[in-house]
Order: structure tokens, then C-alpha cells, then sequence
């Protein structure tokens, strides 16, 4: 017998992947959590049903929510990381020797504990001494931060269920008062192909834009997420990603799969659809 886990991605489209076998499954206080092995994509990781990441395509959406914003401001020093349960961004920015401090609030203990036993590709660098781990509520936490980080990465969830506290424009203004003047916000940006999708970008766009002198999008392409084509937000107030520096980024010498810094400057020339969207929100 074939075993497939499905995920709708609206009423009429879903997403099909055949496993060998569940390897995890609870329901913890906030949200179920399952693992599961497939052929095709490896380990998988979901939440209420919903996909967070693969081991064959995680690199994508990792890299380049980390490195954009690495490559933007090599000063950065201090981070936030909201979310990020699994460990794949803190992985990501880990290979940063110049990063003193990496903060990773989680709402949800069991995640990492769940992706440490079983995603030991993304949760391999948590115990990297400078980072430090709460589990708290991240729109409570950053409430309390003034001027503190030179990046905050919001890799949350969906904009319901746990993750809703993070698109709000509270949380927005809050991120903005606990940056420095130099800081810059990434988040996930959800999809703009999908119509359900599309609103949740362009509300959260909408209330970036009420606090940040630059506002850009940028895209990916990740197989398994809604439509394949996935938007981050970059916010800041006085740094523009496209006036990166190149070669101070590539003489560090990291090496990714995905990333890079010609990719960097083409990722923020979006379709006319997208730009479209953006400027309706």
C-alpha cells in the first residue's frame, strides 16, 4: 500500500508526496508537529499539516533569507531570529565568524526538540555558544527590546494559528523600535501567486511600509511551498540591498547551493504581477 501525505494549497490545488514512513507525531500546546520520510524530498517537517521544510530543498529558503541581509550589512553583530524552531537560519548565520550574538525566540519547546532528534541537517548548529534560545511569544518578547539588533529575521509560520502575532502591524513597529539605525528586518513574505496567499503578502507589506524608509520584496523558488514561487521582505531603515557589496561578501569565502551574489542584486527584479500587488497593498 502507498502511503502519501497532502497538503491543500487553496480549495481546488494540492500539493501530493509519497513517504515511506511517519517517523513523528504529536500534538504539542500550540500546533501538531509530524515528521515524515519520502523518497523524493527526504525528512519533512510539518505543522498543523502545513510544510515547513524538506531536507532536499531547505537550503533555498535558509540562504537566502539569511544571506541577503548578511550581504547588505557586513557589520551586522547582534540578531533576533523569531521562530526558526527547526534550526536551518540559525545554521545559516552561524558561519558568520564577525556575529557576536544570535537570540532565537521559538514559541513552541517541541519543535526543537522534535527537529533535533530528527532533522539533525537543520538543528545541527543550536548549541553554537552564541546563540541563545527562549521560548516565549515573539511579539511579546521583541515588545521589550529598544535599539538593540542589527537584524531581525522573522521566519515564522503562516499568518494564523501560532504565527498570527507576527504580521501585525504592532509587531512591525516593535521590530522597527528594537533595531538599530542600521538594523534590518527580514521576513517571510508568503506567496503572491495563490489568491488567499496574495492578501497575506499584501497586508504585510502594507504594514511594513508604515514604518520603514525602505521597503523591498525579493524571490525564491521552493518546490514545496504554495505555487513554488515565495516572496521575503526586506526592511530598513537607511540600508538598501542593492547597493551590496559584492566582493567584501564573496572573500569570505562561504560556500552555498543556492545564494550568491549576482543571484542577490536579480532576486529583487520581481514580475509585473507581483509589483502590481505591492503597489495595491
Amino acid at each position: 500500500m502507498e502511503l502519501w501525505f497532502s497538503e491543500p494549497h487553496t480549495k481546488d490545488v494540492k500539493l501530493s508526496i509519497r513517504i515511506n514512513k511517519q517517523l513523528h507525531s504529536e500534538q504539542s500546546e500550540y500546533q501538531r508537529i509530524d515528521v515524515f520520510e519520502s523518497p523524493e524530498f527526504g525528512r519533512f517537517l510539518t505543522l498543523d499539516g502545513l510544510m515547513m521544510l524538506t531536507e532536499k530543498d531547505e537550503f533555498i529558503y535558509h540562504e537566502m533569507i539569511t544571506h541577503v541581509a548578511m550581504a547588505s550589512n557586513p557589520d551586522i553583530k547582534n540578531i533576533l531570529v523569531i521562530g526558526a524552531g527547526d534550526g536551518g537560519t540559525v545554521r545559516e548565520l552561524t558561519r558568520y565568524d564577525s556575529i557576536e550574538n544570535i537570540d532565537m525566540v521559538e514559541i513552541d519547546e517541541r519543535v526543537v526538540e522534535v527537529s533535533r532528534e530528527f532533522l539533525p541537517v537543520t538543528a545541527c548548529r543550536l548549541d553554537d555558544p552564541r546563540v541563545h534560545i527562549f521560548y516565549d511569544d515573539g511579539l511579546r518578547f521583541v515588545r521589550r527590546k529598544e535599539n538593540l539588533y542589527d537584524l531581525i529575521i522573522v521566519d515564522s509560520t503562516d499568518p494564523f494559528g501560532p504565527g498570527e502575532g507576527l504580521f501585525t502591524s504592532e509587531f512591525y513597529g516593535n521590530c522597527f523600535s528594537a533595531l538599530t539605525e542600521k538594523g534590518i528586518l527580514v521576513n517571510q513574505h508568503e506567496s503572491p501567486y495563490y489568491a488567499e496567499d496574495a492578501k497575506a503578502m499584501q497586508r504585510a507589506h502594507r504594514r511594513i511600509k508604515e514604518f520603514f524608509d525602505i521597503c523591498r520584496v525579493y524571490q525564491v523558488h521552493i518546490p514545496t511551498y504554495p505555487s513554488g514561487h515565495w516572496l521575503f521582505g526586506f526592511a530598513s531603515k537607511n540600508i538598501d540591498p542593492l547597493n551590496a557589496d559584492a566582493e567584501k561578501w564573496n572573500a569570505l569565502g562561504i560556500k552555498t547551493k543556492y545564494y550568491n551574489t549576482e543571484l542577490h542584486k536579480g532576486c529583487f527584479a520581481i514580475p509585473n504581477y507581483v509589483k502590481e500587488l505591492l503597489e495595491n497593498s
